[in-house]
Order: C-alpha cells, then sequence, then structure tokens
C-alpha cells in the first residue's frame, strides 16, 4: 500500500481544493494518467498519478480544502511498482512540455500577481492545430493516457475516432484545440454539403436584397447552459474557485489603489499591412493565425524599458522597479474564468518568439496544465478583449502591478492622413484603442500618456516586415 498526497504544485501554493476526482476505489491507474483536479489560489490543474496500481480507499472527497502534504488517498501498488517520495515532483503527463527554466539566479524575482486581470472576460490566441483529419507518417500513440479527461469527454460526446486525429501537442499529445478543430472542420464540411448549388435569386425590383449577418462571438458552451430549470423560471449556477477569488482580487485592487484610465486611439494599418502579406506563410509554417496580439506585446515590452516605473510594483509604501520584463496576458477559460500566463523576459524574445510563447501558455492553459510558477512572477499585464470587437475596456489592475493594458477591438474605419507635402486625405485604415488603468500613486497622466505614445508610435511606424 502506498499513500497518494496532495504535492507542491507551486512555490508558494500551501493548500488546495480537490474539485473533481477522476477515478473511483477499485479503478486502475497508471503513471501519468490524470487523477484528480485541484483548485489552488493561483490556478487550477489536472494531477497526474505517481504510481502505478488501484485505489483502494478515497479519503478527501471533492470540495475539501487540505494542506500539502495530506494524504489524498490509499493505492496499491501494482507487482514491482515503488511509491515515489512524498516530495516527489509531480510527473507530467506523457507529450506534456518539461517545465520552464529557472530564472537566472543574478535577476531579482518579481513580486506575485494575486489576481485575474480585468472586470470583464479576455480573449487570447487559438492554440496551435493545423487541420485535423487522418493522421500522415508515423502513427502516434493515442491511447486514453494520452487523453486528458476534457479531451476524451468531447472525443465521446462529437463520435470521433482519436486515431484520426493529428495531435499537435509535443510528443504527439491530442489537444483539447486539435480536437475543436477536428469538430469544427466535420461542421464545415456539412455546411458546404448541404450549401445551395445555384445562384441566390436577385431580389424582385422594390424588393431589399437581404445582407447575410455578421458572425457572432460564439456563445458559451457549457453544461449550465443545458441545465434543467430547478427553480421553475431560474437556477442557480455557485460561484466557481476563479470567479471567487477574481471577485475578492478585484475588490481588494480596487479599495488599494487609486485607479486612473487614459485611452490612446492607434492606426494599425502599418501592422494591418505586414499580417496580409505574411498571412498565409505564417499560418502554414506555424500552425496559428498572426494576430495583432504578438506586434502589441513587443511594443509594450519594448516601451517598459523606456517608461520603468510601468514595469513596477507597489511595495510597503514606495515603488520597486523591476528589470526584468515579464509581461502577463491573460487567457480566458471558455468563460468561466480567466488566468495570466506570464511570458518571462519578454524582450529577449523575437515577434515570432512572442506569438509561439502566448499560444503555448494559453494551449495549456486550457488543457489546465499551467503550473502555479507559470502565473507568477509578471512585472505588466496585459487584457486582451480585441477578439470580442470591443470598443474600449477599463480593466482592473492586477495586484501589486501599477498598470494594466486593455487591447480592443481593431476595425475598419475612415481616418485623415497626411502626405510629406503637408496634404490631408481620407482613407480607410485598421484602427483601434488601447485603454491602461493604472496607479495613481506610482506616476502622474503624462508619464501614462508617454508610455501609450511609445507604444502607438511603435506600431504605427517600426519596420514589423523586418521580423521576418
Amino acid at each position: 500500500m502506498a499513500d497518494l498526497v496532495l504535492p507542491q504544485l507551486g512555490e508558494t501554493v500551501t493548500e488546495g481544493t480537490i474539485t473533481r476526482w477522476f477515478k473511483n476505489p477499485g479503478d486502475a491507474i497508471s503513471v501519468g494518467e490524470m487523477l484528480y483536479e485541484v483548485s489552488t489560489d493561483k490556478v487550477d490543474s489536472e494531477v497526474p498519478s505517481p504510481m502505478e496500481g488501484v485505489i483502494t480507499e478515497i479519503r478527501v472527497p471533492e470540495g475539501e480544502t487540505v494542506d500539502v502534504g495530506t494524504v489524498l488517498a490509499i493505492v496499491e501498488l501494482a507487482e514491482g511498482a515503488v511509491a515515489p517520495p512524498p516530495d516527489a515532483a509531480v510527473p507530467a503527463p506523457s507529450g506534456a512540455p518539461p517545465e520552464p527554466a529557472a530564472a537566472p539566479a543574478a535577476a531579482p524575482a518579481p513580486a506575485e500577481p494575486t489576481a485575474a486581470p480585468a472586470a470583464a472576460l479576455v480573449a487570447a490566441p487559438a492554440a496551435a492545430a493545423p487541420a485535423n483529419g487522418a493522421a500522415s507518417g508515423p502513427a502516434a500513440d493515442h491511447g486514453s493516457h494520452l487523453l486528458s479527461p476534457v479531451v476524451r469527454r468531447l472525443v465521446r460526446e462529437h463520435d470521433l475516432d482519436p486515431a484520426a486525429l493529428v495531435g499537435t501537442g509535443v510528443g504527439g499529445r491530442i489537444t483539447r484545440s486539435d480536437v475543436l478543430n477536428a469538430i469544427d472542420e466535420r461542421q464545415r464540411a456539412a455546411a458546404a454539403t448541404e450549401a445551395p448549388t445555384t445562384a441566390p435569386a436577385r431580389p424582385a425590383a422594390g424588393e431589399r436584397a437581404s445582407v447575410p449577418s455578421p458572425p457572432l462571438v460564439p456563445a458559451p458552451v457549457a453544461a449550465a447552459a443545458a441545465a434543467e430549470w430547478t427553480d421553475g423560471d431560474s437556477r442557480y449556477e455557485s460561484f466557481n474557485n476563479i470567479r471567487r477569488r477574481t471577485g475578492e482580487h478585484m475588490v481588494h485592487s480596487v479599495a488599494t489603489s487609486p485607479h486612473a484610465l487614459t485611452i490612446v486611439e492607434v492606426d494599425y494599418e502599418n501592422v494591418e499591412q505586414v499580417r496580409r502579406s505574411h498571412r498565409e506563410a505564417w499560418r502554414a509554417s506555424e500552425g496559428f493565425s498572426l494576430t495583432y496580439l504578438p506586434f502589441i506585446v513587443a511594443a509594450v515590452t519594448d516601451a517598459l524599458g523606456h517608461w520603468p516605473r510601468l514595469n513596477a510594483s507597489v511595495e510597503d509604501g514606495g515603488l520597486r522597479v523591476w528589470r526584468r520584463r515579464n509581461v502577463g496576458v491573460a487567457v480566458d477559460l471558455n468563460y468561466d474564468g480567466l488566468i495570466v500566463p506570464v511570458l518571462r523576459d519578454a524582450d529577449s524574445l523575437s515577434l515570432r518568439g512572442v506569438a509561439r510563447t502566448m499560444n503555448e501558455l494559453a494551449g495549456r492553459a486550457r488543457e489546465k496544465r499551467l503550473t502555479p510558477d507559470d502565473i507568477t512572477g509578471g512585472t505588466f499585464t496585459i487584457s486582451n478583449n480585441g477578439s470580442f470587437g470591443t470598443y474600449t475596456t477599463a480593466a482592473i489592475i492586477n495586484q501589486p502591478q501599477v498598470a494594466v493594458l486593455s487591447t480592443d477591438g481593431v476595425a475598419r474605419r475612415p481616418v485623415v492622413v497626411t502626405d510629406r507635402f503637408g496634404n490631408e486625405s481620407i482613407v480607410i485604415h485598421s484602427v483601434g484603442h488601447l485603454a491602461m488603468g493604472w496607479d495613481h500613486r506610482a506616476f502622474d497622466g503624462s508619464y501614462a500618456a508617454g508610455f501609450l505614445g511609445h507604444i502607438r508610435q511603435m506600431l504605427e511606424q517600426h519596420d514589423w516586415g523586418a521580423e521576418f
């Protein structure tokens, strides 16, 4: 027999709430197989089994909060299996990427952010996922030990064959994004089959031609949407851990920092021309779309080096300015909450490196494969609402940082441009807002405006084509 204990899930994590067991007493488990889900004050994670055997007893039921080191279950070890030491690291599931390297010892450790960045939902770049279909090349092992519970549920609900999916995770692991892309492709194929083959009839004289509706933001896909109306005309949905923590931190942040808001309008046409010319080649080589966000992150990171009081935390009545630029970019967890993975030393990354890192972190966030250390140490936070088409968002500061930047929707609008002879004309460009909530203790409006002006100038004038 061996004790299965709650492991150390991060340097500062001392307790966790068991939110779900994937196994029951009597079930066999193998090393790396997802065993339970735990919620901490920093992140929700699916924890794999560190041993092989059969669960004989579960001692901590779902919903109970316990300290690190608490015995969660008793396992009868398989023949020849050896129990890991109590302080052993949690094994990564098959195909999972290795943990990020530790920061250089010489660099100061930034203060840990303790909150989601905004009062509104945010979006993040879609996880890398090329077209799915029949796998080509060497067959990958797509056994159940490579599929997370979320992926298994999606495969089961949509009657998919895992062997026909191309896993884009490390080691060929099938990710949630792979399954969702396969579902989308099947729906597109069905829609194409059902589409009329004849041209639509012209409207009769005096009739108004029908205009197709613009695409809508996808509605959240959640079990609650199909839940029964238990109270007649309503139903009760308890706040999950992320919702409760977000509320607590937002109230604390508003009560702590004298919030101010500064907004600038950005002409993204310089960025848009580069995106347009490299769009197809980028998707072919990287497997995901080139959005505006990597350009914004790169510009923010550069600006932090010139306006250092933005790369800071409030500490003991003063300001601690950080040398390292660790930029957190918020990720929406399917409308259920927010999490802010951190791009460490973002100033050391190229535009392509920024995009790849964000894409990888966003994918792991949605698959609940982030560790608490992935979301700590941030020095500045970006809340990305742009894909939802927002106009302007007043985000709440991620304490103890001093500012949070909201990137809102980009749309084609008429703007006035001036040529080199001073002549003005009206043209159509891609335009959007950048809105920054900031702590008035740390600096004044002129400093905030200078920082945003630096970002705007870089987005509008930098030679982004040289990055490719």
